[in-house]
C-alpha cells in the first residue's frame, strides 16, 4: 500500500487541512488495473474531524478492493465554503493523478458521516456551479463526483436541524442569514450523483428526518438512491462495531454494522453491473 499525506488547503484553510491517501499498489499479477476511490469526510459537527470515522472506515473500503482517502478539512472558526473548496481540490487532485495512482477517474465516490455527510452532500450538489471551479482554478469536469455514501448525515437547517453544525459552519453572527442556503433537501439538482444513505431510527443527535428529507428530494429529481433505516443505534456509530467503539456510550450495533457490506454491494452494482 502507498500511503501519502498531501496538503490541500486554500487561503482560508487551517494548518491541519490535509488529504490522507491509502492507495493499493498496482501489480501485473492481478487483473485489476484501476480501482474506485472512496474519499471520506469524517464527522464532528464542523468543530473537529472524528478519528472514529476516518482511517478505520478507509481500511474497510481498502478491504473491498478500492482505494481510499480521508480528508481532514478545516473546521470552526473556519467558515463556509472553506471545507467545501478543500473537498473540491481533493477530488480534482485525485482525478489529475488518476493514471499515476491507478484510480478509475469515473469512479470517484465522496463519503461522509454526520457533519462530514453534510460536507460531502453539499459538494455533490454544488460542484457544477461555476464559482467552485473558478475559485479552485480547475475545469468543472475535474470536480465531478461519481457517487456519494452518507452515514447519518446532517442535511436540513429547518425543523430537524443539528443547529450546532450550522453555527460552526457560518458563525453565530451569520447563522440566521445563511443557514437556509445549505439546507440540502432544497439543493438537490440534476448534477447530484447516485447516492447510498443509512441512518438509525434512534439517532438522538441528528434526527432521521434529515435522511428522509434527502431521500425524498433525490427521488423527486430522479437521482438513483439506496436508503437503509436501522431501528437501533445512537448517533455516531461509524462502523457500529468494536473497531470504532467510543468512550461515551455504546457505539456497537450489530444490525447497523451491516451498512458496510450493503454499501459494498451497492458499489459493485454500478461499478460492475
Amino acid at each position: 500500500m502507498n500511503y501519502q499525506k498531501m496538503e490541500i488547503g486554500n487561503e482560508a484553510s487551517q494548518p491541519q487541512a490535509a488529504l490522507y491517501l491509502y492507495l493499493q499498489d498496482y501489480t501485473p499479477d492481478i487483473i485489476i488495473e484501476s480501482r474506485p476511490m472512496v474519499l471520506i469526510c469524517p464527522g464532528g459537527g464542523y468543530y473537529f474531524t472524528s478519528d472514529r470515522e476516518a482511517e478505520a472506515v478507509a481500511i474497510q473500503f481498502l478491504a473491498m478492493g478500492y482505494h481510499a482517502a480521508v480528508l481532514r478539512y478545516s473546521v470552526a472558526p473556519a467558515r463556509y465554503p472553506t471545507a467545501l473548496l478543500e473537498l473540491g481540490r481533493s477530488v480534482a487532485l485525485i482525478r489529475s493523478h488518476a493514471k499515476e495512482w491507478y484510480v478509475d477517474p469515473d469512479q470517484i465516490v465522496v463519503a461522509g458521516f454526520s457533519a462530514g455527510g453534510h460536507l460531502a452532500a453539499s459538494f455533490c450538489m454544488t460542484w457544477s456551479q461555476p464559482w467552485v471551479a473558478g475559485r479552485l482554478g480547475v475545469q468543472k469536469e475535474d470536480l465531478r463526483p461519481n457517487a456519494m455514501i452518507l452515514g447519518y448525515p446532517v442535511i436540513t437547517s429547518g425543523e430537524f436541524a443539528h443547529r450546532d453544525s450550522f453555527i460552526c459552519l457560518f458563525g453565530e453572527e451569520e447563522y440566521e442569514a445563511k443557514q437556509a442556503s445549505v439546507s440540502l433537501e432544497d439543493c438537490v439538482n440534476e448534477d447530484t450523483p447516485r447516492t447510498f444513505v443509512w441512518h438509525t431510527y434512534e439517532d438522538g443527535g441528528v434526527p432521521v428526518q434529515n435522511s428522509l428529507l434527502l431521500v425524498d428530494a433525490l427521488v423527486a429529481h430522479h437521482i438513483p438512491v439506496e436508503f437503509h433505516l436501522f431501528e437501533k443505534g445512537c448517533h455516531g456509530l461509524s462502523l457500529a462495531n468494536y473497531l470504532t467503539q467510543g468512550h461515551g456510550g455504546s457505539t456497537q450495533e450489530p444490525a447497523a454494522a451491516g451498512w458496510v457490506e450493503m454499501a459494498h454491494k451497492w458499489m459493485e452494482g454500478w461499478i460492475r453491473p
